[in-house]
């Protein structure tokens, strides 16, 4: 029965902390590629025919959406990037899973080998089951 209930262990609280943090920023990356694609689509259309009178903008102002996402987009990588080296140093072992608890029972979390990376620097894919 001590088994089953490994995932309660209060040493795992720092990596279960950082898997949630991880989850949430892969959530919020996706979100804002979707907000990107959207941008970009949307500033793609061709503008309405205004009935021959063009109406430029404001010298010095610009459209900074794209900029913003695109920013945005590179801290959420980085943030991913910390957070996948703090996993991997708080993992006991590579290559198996661990069970943690994420709020709703025992969830798994694991840093598997990618097998395209080179075998003298192997690079570890995180894989979280919940």
């Amino acid at each position: 029965m001590a088994s089953n209930l490994d995932y309660l262990d209060p040493n795992l609280l720092p990596l279960e902390e950082k898997v949630t943090a991880y989850l949430a920023a892969e959530e919020e990356l996706r979100q804002l590629t979707v907000a990107t694609r959207s941008h970009a689509a949307e500033v793609a259309q061709p503008a309405p025919d205004t009935g021959g009178f063009e109406q430029r903008p404001p010298t010095g102002s610009f459209d900074q959406t794209a900029d913003e996402l695109t920013l945005k987009q590179q801290n959420l990588q980085d943030a991913l990037g910390t957070l996948r080296q703090d996993i991997l140093s708080l993992l006991p072992a590579r290559d198996e899973w661990v069970k943690v608890n994420l709020g709703y029972g025992p969830s798994r979390v694991g840093a598997f080998r990618d097998e395209s990376s080179p075998a003298d620097a192997p690079q570890y894919l995180i894989r979280v089951v919940h």
